[in-house]
C-alpha cells in the first residue's frame, strides 16, 4: 500500500535530522517535522497538499519512498481531519492502512505497529 509509503517517509523526518532539515527549506513553512499527525502543523500541511505536493514526492523518491501526489494529500488530509475531529480514529486508521481491532483502539495500534516497526521501540 502507498499510503504505508508516504508514512515512512513521513516517520523519516522525525529520525533523520538531514532530511527534515531538506524538506524544511522544501517547504518553506514548519520544521521539517512531519512525522505525525501532532508534528504536522496546518502550514506544513497547506504546503504538503499544495503546490510543493510534487517537489515532496520527488523529493521522497530521491531518498527510497515513492508515493504519488494523491496519496500524500489522502494522508495529510486525514491527518488534518482527524486533528479537527472530523473523522474517527477509525476512519483514521482505514485511510492509513491501520488494521482494526475491536479490543484496541486503531490509532494506538498503530502507533505501535510504527513505533515498534521503524523506531525498534515495543510499546506494550
Amino acid at each position: 500500500m502507498a499510503t504505508a509509503s508516504v508514512l515512512q517517509f513521513m516517520q523519516k523526518t522525525a529520525e533523520d535530522d538531514v532530511l527534515r532539515q531538506q524538506l524544511e527549506a522544501l517547504l518553506g513553512v514548519g520544521d521539517g517535522n512531519i512525522s505525525s499527525e501532532a508534528e504536522l502543523d496546518p502550514d506544513e500541511a497547506a504546503a504538503l497538499k499544495g503546490e510543493r505536493a510534487p517537489i515532496v514526492t520527488d523529493f521522497a523518491a530521491q531518498n527510497g519512498y515513492t508515493f504519488s501526489v494523491e496519496e500524500l494529500i489522502t494522508v495529510v488530509d486525514a491527518f488534518a481531519k482527524h486533528q479537527a475531529g472530523e473523522i474517527s480514529d477509525e476512519a483514521l486508521a482505514k485511510i492509513t492502512g491501520g488494521a482494526l481491532s475491536a479490543s484496541e483502539n486503531p490509532l494506538k495500534r498503530l502507533t505501535r505497529y510504527m513505533s515498534k516497526t521503524y523506531l525498534g521501540i515495543d510499546l506494550k
